[in-house]
């Protein structure tokens, strides 16, 4: 496909589900005159002050950055009190990297606006994740992502659909030209922390990826809206890394990159730290992202992943569905993975998995840690207009085993391909699977249905509350 039908496809798919993001809009306005609006929570809180009160300006011009924390620090010594919330009020808040604190909320009014400046001295550095060894974009170290956290417990980031804009064009700009000694700065980052609820907010433009979770547990994302241009480098939208117990539902997320992409470390310094991703949970996701995948497993999952599981999917002039990118040097492993009701319009590649991702931190990995990939399990997909049906590379002497593909219907785009199954190093079996699958993904002599679990995750039984807050502005 060339740019300018793929911008025709992705233009008509925006249009498309725009009508449903405005809906869902509609249910969380602030009233018209100001006085109270409602919100769900993890927890309320019993202090609340505005941004304004510690001598913001929401210009879009002035610097926030003194602002934010020096509000957070002052809400910080509620948080043994009853917790504390800060509300962000209408405006455009221009501001560098600051710090959350526990039992705190960060709500953002409908016509509030989060800039994120582009002065590279209010964007502190950061050390390199242990997981990882290095910065994703240089070996050095990060620059701190506009919103972080770390050793926290009970913190919301929410609103009425409020913007966080990451502004990140010029960001862009200088990776792509060889500028950069740090890797950029993230949108959200949370680590090393316990009950965090990211929810009901737009973001835009991230410099890298929009939302990373990372060595934390009793994560619940859900009601995002993201948006970054279809060519803008690694603006995965959401990237849980090394967390348990996460639960993402009710998102919307056009992409330069991988809509979600689960991760846990990368090759030998993921192998050390040995954190896995598991018990998560993806539903109702829709992803427009035509050069990248709706939810990757890996390419970084050295530490492991485990208990995914992601149904009622939807993509939109998008590469791949769930796809598992992994190589020789990785170690780890991608199993008991479980997926089920996508819905796939305009795809290159329904089923895709790859073996042979090769970008490695440094010379320093073990070509002999070889991942471990089985228990793969897709069910219940209808595929139109598509490409290729499945493009599934294992690893010589290393197969993916355990693939299980059944009832899915694929038709298929005007010029296919003529080999729709390419298959290597793997095992498996299908189902009611049309077009008929490889040789090594047989049909089943008898009719088999792909197990999804029957249980529910301790995460999908955590309750929000309904918590109300007076704003003295419409």
């Amino acid at each position: 496909m060339d740019g300018k039908s793929k911008m025709s496809n992705v233009s008509g798919a925006i249009l498309f589900i725009l009508g449903l993001f405005f809906l869902r809009a509609a249910e969380c306005r602030t009233p018209a005159n100001g006085g109270t609006v409602k919100y769900s929570a993890l927890n309320c809180r019993k202090h609340s002050a505005l941004l304004t009160d510690f001598g913001a300006v929401g210009d879009g011009k002035t610097s926030n950055t003194k602002a934010f924390q020096a509000a957070i620090h002052h809400l910080s010594q509620n948080a043994s009190e009853g917790g504390a919330q800060l509300i962000v009020p209408p405006g455009k808040w221009l501001t560098g990297s600051f710090n959350l604190t526990s039992h705190f909320t960060l709500f953002l009014h409908k016509d509030a606006v989060i800039l994120a400046t582009q002065d590279e001295s209010e964007w502190p550095l950061v050390s390199a994740l242990p997981s990882y060894g290095r910065g994703r974009d240089a070996p050095g170290g990060r620059f701190s992502s506009l919103i972080f956290g770390t050793n926290l417990t009970d913190v919301v980031i929410t609103g009425n659909n409020g913007t966080i804009d990451g502004q990140g064009a010029s960001w862009w700009k200088k990776f792509k030209a060889g500028q950069l000694n740090e890797t950029r700065p993230y949108m959200i980052e949370i680590m090393y922390s316990n009950q965090i609820q990211i929810s009901n907010l737009t973001l835009v433009n991230s410099p890298s990826w929009f939302v990373h979770p990372t060595y934390s547990s009793n994560i619940t994302i859900h009601g995002l809206t993201i948006l970054a241009p279809i060519d803008s480098p690694n603006t995965d939208g959401i990237n849980p890394d090394s967390c348990s117990q996460t639960r993402i539902e009710d998102c919307f997320i056009v992409s330069g990159d991988d809509c979600i992409a689960v991760k846990s470390g990368w090759d030998q310094y993921g192998i050390k730290v040995g954190i896995p991703t598991e018990h998560l949970v993806i539903r109702r996701l829709t992803c427009i992202s035509p050069d990248s995948a709706t939810i990757a497993l890996g390419s970084e999952m050295s530490g492991g992943i485990r208990d995914v599981r992601a149904e009622d999917i939807t993509a939109l002039s998008t590469q791949s569905s769930v796809r598992i990118k992994t190589a020789q040097g990785r170690g780890g492993y991608v199993k008991d993975i479980f997926v089920r009701r996508m819905t796939l319009k305009t795809m290159k590649y329904v089923f895709w998995m790859t073996g042979s991702y090769g970008s490695h931190p440094d010379p320093g990995f073990d070509p002999k840690a070889l991942p471990l990939i089985q228990n793969i399990n897709y069910k219940q997909v209808e595929a139109e207009n598509v490409t290729y049906s499945a493009r599934l590379e294992g690893i010589p002497n290393d197969h993916f085993k355990g693939i299980c593909i059944s009832n899915v219907t694929i038709t298929l785009t005007e010029k296919p391909k003529k080999l729709q199954w390419n298959c290597t190093d793997i095992a498996g079996v299908t189902s009611n699977v049309t077009p008929m699958a490889c040789d090594l993904l047989p049909e089943s002599k008898e009719v088999v249905d792909c197990p999804f679990p029957e249980d529910r995750l301790a995460i999908e039984d955590v309750k929000l509350v309904t918590c109300s807050t007076s704003l003295p502005f419409s």
